[in-house]
């Protein structure tokens, strides 16, 4: 690749394959892709370390000619295409190459970034460079299998419903925030018994929109009864009738109203579909050999997210590749008389990382934990962030071991302390 203007894109129709190809018969070559929503750029690197120019492909339009292209170039020499993990955006690339009957490879986002300055001399990333540096580390063996291959449906059906799950969880916590801050305004007194996520609240909310109609209604006890069962006693349904009566919120106009009734109807209807996906999860989760393997270190819910987005453990060499797989190991940047204070890289999906956080909250209810726990936050001056990142080091180092040797959990053994004599 020339110095001048060394980024400089060519569409890929008007391409002169044969000034390329001409006086390299035979030679393997190495195509490296950065892959966006709207286009793919493509460089060609030589066994010689020489570049060609950027290619631009639209994407997806253009995606079967390029696809085409690549087997034309496999019939002739050894061809190893390489992309970058970019969401969803190359799956439809990956599917074209695995037609024509090319194993698209994978290249680590970080050693893309990493390698970047030390390819040209300039620490910047666009497409063009970043094509080419994902084509350099390829051909220099820094690069996995990475087919498109439709999981079992099994797997599907998990998938599904464990991203159904994350996406009514959000809007959950969404509108309970939300009426969390119209009941500060308009009944600030309902919190002295019921939490704004409360079932019997939301369909208290949904029906009557505020604390005025609800002392209105002389079936308003009756109503609350059914709706809270067995969970809400009659002192309970008593004082919220009397903080209807006697509140102090400001008072609620008719837009009030249908606002409020509005947004805990959607706040139930998303707690309802929550349930659902939870159910349909334990179902599923006892049909995998996996999960119900890991379940009694995490939990069944947080044992179908693990294996969703990092599956079997097994498939890792050891338990620090499979906790570094969550983001959780440590990372530290010190220089000189400077040291800086360890963190965790947070590589990785972010859902992974929030149920594994839920179950280290339960898990510190045993008493070996918990003193554990007391121990290192009051070291950190009652912060609880690092003794909860702690534990959850720590069951990722469980789960590996639970799953490969098949012993039992013991939530003892993480934290045993010090072998006396």
């Amino acid at each position: 690749m020339k110095k001048s203007r060394a980024y400089r894109t060519t569409r890929v129709k008007n391409v002169d394959w044969d000034r390329i190809l001409q006086g390299r018969e035979g030679q393997a070559c190495w195509v490296g892709m950065d892959v966006s929503k709207d286009d793919v750029r493509a460089v060609l690197r030589w066994p010689d370390g020489e570049f060609e120019r950027p290619w631009l492909v639209a994407n997806p339009q253009e995606v079967g000619l390029w696809s085409t292209i690549l087997a034309r170039l496999a019939m002739e020499r050894a061809l190893t295409v390489a992309l970058e993990p970019s969401g969803t955006y190359g799956d439809a690339m990956r599917q074209a190459l695995q037609d024509v009957g090319i194993t698209p490879r994978r290249v680590s986002a970080k050693a893309a970034r990493d390698l970047a300055e030390v390819f040209d001399g300039v620490p910047s990333q666009h497409d063009g460079k970043d094509a080419a540096v994902v084509a350099e580390l390829a051909a220099l063996g820094k690069s996995v299998p990475w087919p498109c291959e439709a999981s079992s449906e099994s797997d599907q059906q998990l998938a599904l419903w464990v991203d159904w799950l994350d996406i009514h969880r959000r809007e959950s916590v969404t509108w309970c925030g939300r009426l969390e801050g119209l009941l500060a305004r308009h009944w600030p007194e309902a919190w002295r018994n019921l939490t704004v996520r409360s079932a019997t609240l939301l369909q208290l909310l949904a029906h009557y929109g505020g604390p005025a109609p609800l002392a209105s209604d002389p079936q308003a006890a009756r109503r609350l009864a059914r709706w809270g069962g067995r969970f809400l006693s009659r002192e309970k349904i008593q004082q919220l009738l009397g903080d209807a009566q006697s509140s102090q919120g400001v008072r609620q106009t008719a837009y009030d109203l249908e606002r409020m009734r509005k947004y805990a109807g959607k706040a139930l209807a998303a707690r309802g579909e929550v349930r659902r996906a939870r159910r349909e999860l334990r179902l599923l989760g006892r049909k995998n050999a996996m999960i119900q393997a890991i379940e009694p270190v995490v939990g069944l819910i947080t044992a179908c997210v693990l294996y969703v987005y990092l599956g079997d453990p097994r498939d890792y060499h050891c338990g620090a590749a499979y906790r570094k797989a969550m983001g959780l190991n440590l990372k530290e940047r010190s220089s000189g008389r400077w040291q800086g204070q360890l963190k965790i890289t947070k590589r990785g999906h972010p859902q992974v990382r929030r149920w594994l956080y839920l179950s280290a909250l339960r898990s510190i209810r045993k008493a070996r934990l918990w003193t554990w726990y007391q121990a290192k936050k009051e070291k950190d001056r009652g912060r609880p962030r690092g003794a909860l990142v702690g534990i959850m080091r720590r069951l990722a180092l469980a789960i590996y071991r639970v799953r490969v040797s098949g012993e039992p959990f013991e939530a003892e053994r993480l934290f045993p302390g010090r072998k006396r004599a």
